[in-house]
């Protein structure tokens, strides 16, 4: 069954972010995956954790599975330390659920 995941990020460089997902998202195509939401967030109401969050989205797999070998996958990995960790200070796993 499709998991999905919402996921709140602190994104300190917008263009170096950029160059992650253009890099990563070939990769997550591979695994049956996608970006449902994507939105820049200018103010954040109530939050149940101190990490900042200016950008939420959705990443959904085929199955379970797919999303463990995703995040394992050697050549995200490398995309990850490339650019994701100079862009993003903060990460926040929103929720995981069955996607309908």
């Amino acid at each position: 069954m499709a998991v999905e995941m919402l996921v709140g990020l602190h994104v300190i460089d917008d263009h170096v972010y950029q160059l992650y997902r253009d890099e990563m998202m070939p990769i997550l195509k591979r695994y049956g995956g996608g970006l449902g939401y994507d939105f820049k967030v200018a103010e954040v109401l109530k939050s149940e954790t101190h990490a900042s969050i200016n950008r939420v989205f959705t990443i959904y797999f085929s199955d379970e599975d797919a999303k463990k070998a995703f995040f394992s996958n050697e050549e995200y990995l490398q995309a990850k330390k490339r650019y994701f960790e100079r862009s993003v200070t903060e990460t926040t796993i929103i929720a995981t659920y069955q996607r309908s």
